[in-house]
C-alpha cells in the first residue's frame, strides 16, 4: 500500500451525494486568491514551532485579525444576571442544586431521553461510566479521538485495544471491532467523531453476539438523532461533553445518559464520593458534580440552541458550497437517515490537492487563521500507549492515512461572512497553487 492510499472503499460521492451549486456565495476574488503565499513543509509531527520560509502574501490584511478554529457560544451577559442572582441568594453552590436539578430535567426533554446525570466535566463522566458498569480486562477503542477516550481506561486500570476506523465515517469499523474481539474483551468503547453516529445498529449486534458491554463516548454528539432517535439511547450508556468548544456547552461539564432508573442511581451516588446519604457510603466514588453555576449557564444555553445549530448549519453549506468538487478535498458527509449538529467542518486532504495537509495548514496559519490537524497524532501513537500491541501502525492503515489527511476548519455561531470568506480563499488559492505544481 502507498502511503497516501486508503484501503478499497466506497467512493465519497458513490454513498452521499454533495451538492455543487455555489449560488448561495458571495463572489471569491480567485485572482487576489492566487496571490497566497506558498507555506513551508514541517520536517516533523509537532510543526507549531518550526519556522515558516515563506514569502508573505498581500491577501489577508494582518488589521482583520486571528481567527481561531473554534470559539464558545455566549448568551448576552444580561441574560445571565438573573441566574447569579438567585444562586446568590439561595447561597447553594453545588451538591444537586435547584439549577443542576432543572438543568437534568430540561436536558432530558430537549435530548429526547429518560435518565441524565450530570458531572464537572465529560472526562470525569467516562471515568465513572466505566465504573457504573464495572469494566475491567479489555476494552475495544477507536485511536482517532481525543486522548481523554482512551485516558480514560487507563485511569480504570483497562487495558485499551485499538481497532481501525472506517475511511468514510471516521468512526470505528464495525468489521474491525469483531476481528479484535478476545476472551479478555468485556466492552466496546466508539466515539461519534465530529458528531456523525458510529454504526450503532452494527455495534449494539455484536455486543449482544459476544455478550460485551457498550460505552458510547458522545462529547460530540449533542442533539443528534438516529432514525428519528437520539443516538444517546444506543449501547449501555452515553457520554456527553459540555466543554466550551462544544455544541452546547457549559463551561466545562458532561453528562452520562443511562437507560434506567437504578443505573442513574448507581452514577449519582458515584459522582458524590459514593455517598447514598449523610452517613453511608457503598462505593468508591468520585468527586464529579457540576456546580450551580455551569447548571445555571446551561439552562439559559438550551434557550439559544436554535439559534447556535442553524448558525453553524449556515456556515457548513458555505463551505460546502465552496469547496465541493475541488479535486483533493474530500468533505465529510453524514448517512442520511442521521441528523447533523454542524459540531466541526472536517475535510481530508488527499494527493489531488497538489499540497500536503500541512502546507495548507500552515498557509492557513500564516494568515491567522487556527484551522486543526483533529485529530493527529493518532492515540496509539503517543507515549503512553504506542507500545501495546494494537498501536502497530499496520493494525491501523485507515487512521493512519485519515490523521494525516484530516483537517478541520474553523465553526462557531460568531464566525463572520468576511472570514468565512477569507477562509475560503486561501483554501481555494491553495487548492490553485497546488493544481499548478
Amino acid at each position: 500500500m502507498k502511503p497516501n492510499e486508503l484501503p478499497s472503499a466506497v467512493p465519497l460521492d458513490d454513498r452521499f451525494p454533495v451538492q455543487t451549486s455555489v449560488d448561495a456565495l458571495g463572489p471569491i476574488d480567485l485572482e487576489a486568491a492566487a496571490n497566497v503565499g506558498q507555506a513551508g513543509r514541517a520536517d516533523s509531527a509537532d510543526e507549531s514551532n518550526q519556522p515558516i520560509n515563506t514569502r508573505v502574501s498581500t491577501l489577508v490584511d494582518p488589521k482583520q485579525g486571528f481567527v481561531p478554529v473554534t470559539q464558545p457560544y455566549l448568551p448576552p451577559l444580561a441574560e445571565f444576571t438573573p441566574y447569579l442572582e438567585e444562586i446568590w441568594q439561595r447561597k447553594w453552590v453545588t451538591n444537586n442544586g435547584v439549577f443542576h436539578q432543572r438543568l437534568e430535567a430540561a436536558l432530558c426533554e430537549y435530548l429526547g431521553v429518560e435518565h441524565l446525570s450530570l458531572f464537572a466535566n465529560g472526562t470525569l463522566a467516562l471515568i465513572t461510566a466505566l465504573q457504573a458498569l464495572k469494566i475491567a480486562g479489555e476494552v475495544i477503542t477507536t485511536p482517532f479521538s481525543f486522548v481523554a477516550t482512551t485516558h480514560a481506561l487507563h485511569w480504570n486500570g483497562i487495558r485499551p485495544v485499538f481497532a481501525d476506523i472506517d475511511p468514510v465515517s471516521m468512526n470505528l469499523d464495525p468489521a474491525r471491532i469483531e476481528a479484535a474481539i478476545t476472551p479478555l474483551t468485556t466492552a466496546i468503547m466508539p466515539v461519534h467523531v465530529y458528531g456523525n453516529p458510529c454504526d450503532v445498529e452494527r455495534i449494539d449486534a455484536l455486543a449482544d453476539t459476544y455478550g460485551l458491554r457498550v460505552i458510547y463516548d458522545a462529547a460530540h454528539a449533542f442533539g443528534v438523532r438516529v432514525r428519528e432517535r437520539s443516538v444517546l439511547e444506543y449501547g449501555d450508556l452515553s457520554v456527553l461533553s459540555f466543554h466550551g468548544t462544544k455544541v452546547f456547552n457549559t463551561f466545562e461539564g458532561g453528562a452520562i445518559v443511562c437507560r434506567d432508573a437504578k443505573m442513574k442511581r448507581r452514577i449519582d451516588n458515584l459522582k458524590n464520593f459514593g455517598f447514598i446519604d449523610e452517613t453511608t457510603v457503598v462505593a468508591p466514588g468520585i468527586n464529579g458534580k457540576m456546580n450551580e453555576v455551569q447548571a445555571a449557564f446551561g439552562l439559559l444555553q438550551l434557550e439559544h440552541m436554535d439559534h447556535v445549530i442553524e448558525a453553524r448549519a449556515a456556515i457548513d453549506r458555505r463551505y460546502r458550497e465552496a469547496l465541493s468538487g475541488v479535486p483533493g478535498i474530500a468533505l465529510h458527509e453524514t448517512a442520511t437517515h442521521c441528523t447533523r449538529n454542524y459540531a466541526y467542518f472536517p475535510v481530508r486532504i488527499t494527493p489531488e490537492f497538489g499540497l500536503s495537509r500541512d502546507e495548507l495548514y500552515q498557509t492557513l496559519r500564516e494568515h491567522e487563521i487556527a484551522a486543526r490537524r483533529y485529530f493527529f497524532p493518532l492515540i496509539s501513537e503517543f507515549p503512553t500507549y504506542r507500545g501495546l500491541p494494537s498501536a502497530d501502525s499496520r493494525n491501523l492503515p485507515v487512521a493512519g492515512v485519515v490523521s494525516r489527511e484530516v483537517l478541520c476548519l474553523p465553526l462557531y455561531p460568531d464566525l463572520d461572512r468576511e472570514d468565512q470568506q477569507r477562509i475560503i480563499e486561501v483554501v481555494l488559492s491553495c487548492a490553485a497553487r497546488g493544481r499548478s505544481n
